[in-house]
């Protein structure tokens, strides 16, 4: 029987190996639409921000190279608050992604031992889960991690992609954005989504990274002579948002459309330059490696919520427009957050739904129910409409 030999990445020696091979699969990182092509740039980069991480590669007995990659990060997240309180229950969970097989070497076991292998590593770490996400479409990935290796489909948040274009977005003369210092946006979060799944229990980190480029609130004009930043109350009516900036972590790229599209495409951009008093909101080179703005921890509460959430979008689209090489605005958000309403988007750009698949990985006695919470988080109905994605993950 061939032996899989799976081991730690190393840097100097695996780097362009894992390019490479990476580069032979053609295929879009998780959760991204199918038309999308990743370049991962350095092989470790999307996991190195989270707090333990992980990357492991295989190798064939008697073959040169690298056939598999995986990578895996651990942190501590809420999966929603206690009985009767407003104190969340804290989970350690695993995240697997960028799980990737060679071409030639598919159908041999290794996808389901880079799996196993990261799996050791994340209970020998303390997680009590580990979490998967993919596109609803790729039936490959589905079925290693459900029927090889016991996942059961857990969330469909979906993935909502903004192309941007030359024209700056007006954000209304009624609203004010203001930029939140680091410390009020974690008061304000750890407040906003106590009650949410996945919110990070060192949000902190999040916020004072150098990928972070603000967190952002929308209100009333009205409301700023009278709301106190300081203060424990919020705005009546308010929308918040931050901005990660994932330009630097990896490069999408379309593929796969007709020519006639391309055309299309192309004539808008034309049409656009000769006539920009129409406003005609021209498609991006998106055939061209290009990168994006990520929008996370978005929440909007009162009667104007939804206009001040959709300036806020406008404003994270003014960033990007000014930021050269940035050709998208992507929001992930869960499947009945009332925020999907006011994010904007193109249908043909976004994916309706990513599939999260999750797994117990310790015995029951050792799970956290004991903190008030279900025994199984797996079985367990979402505690909220409100989902936070973790831009390290993205």
């Amino acid at each position: 029987m061939v032996e899989i030999l799976v081991r730690e990445f190393d840097a100097e020696r695996d780097s362009h190996a894992v390019e490479e091979m990476e580069r032979r699969c053609e295929v879009g990182p998780s959760g991204k639409p199918s038309i999308f092509t990743d370049f991962m740039g350095d092989a470790i980069c999307r996991i190195r921000h989270s707090p333990v991480y992980l990357m492991l590669v295989a190798e064939y007995e008697g073959e040169k190279g690298i056939v598999g990659v995986i990578r895996g990060c651990i942190k501590t997240v809420t999966r929603g608050r206690k009985p009767f309180t407003d104190f969340p229950i804290y989970t350690k969970v695993a995240y697997i992604l960028g799980l990737r097989v060679s071409p030639t070497h598919r159908r041999l076991g290794i996808g389901t031992k880079l799996v196993e292998k990261l799996e050791e590593w994340c209970r020998q770490k303390g997680a009590e889960y580990a979490y998967m996400a993919t596109e609803r479409g790729n039936q490959a990935s589905i079925n290693l991690f459900t029927l090889k290796c016991a996942y059961i489909r857990f969330r469909t948040p979906t993935i909502l992609v903004q192309p941007v274009h030359v024209h700056r977005k007006p954000i209304g003369s009624s609203h004010a954005v203001i930029r939140l210092a680091a410390p009020l946006a974690e008061s304000i979060y750890r407040r906003l989504f106590s009650a949410a799944e996945f919110f990070p229990k060192d949000i902190d980190a999040i916020l004072s990274n150098q990928l972070n480029l603000g967190t952002f609130m929308a209100l009333p004009k009205k409301h700023l002579p009278v709301w106190d930043p300081q203060a424990s109350r919020l705005p009546p009516s308010f929308a918040v948002m931050s901005v990660w900036n994932c330009k630097d972590v990896f490069k999408l790229q379309v593929k796969g459309v007709s020519p006639l599209t391309r055309a299309w495409c192309a004539g808008s951009r034309v049409l656009d330059g000769f006539m920009p008093w129409l406003q005609i909101p021209s498609i991006p080179d998106v055939f061209q490696p290009f990168g994006v703005y990520l929008l996370y921890g978005l929440y909007m509460e009162g009667k104007g919520g939804m206009g001040l959430m959709k300036a806020l979008c406008r404003f994270a689209h003014n960033m990007g427009r000014d930021d050269v090489g940035c050709g998208a605005i992507v929001a992930e958000v869960g499947r009945r957050d009332p925020v999907q309403e006011a994010v904007p988007h193109w249908q043909r750009f976004s994916c309706a739904e990513d599939v999260w698949c999750m797994k117990r990985l310790v015995g029951e006695e050792y799970c956290d129910g004991g903190e008030g919470g279900p025994p199984d988080w797996v079985q367990s109905q979402p505690s909220s409409p409100v989902l936070f994605v973790d831009p390290r993950e993205f």
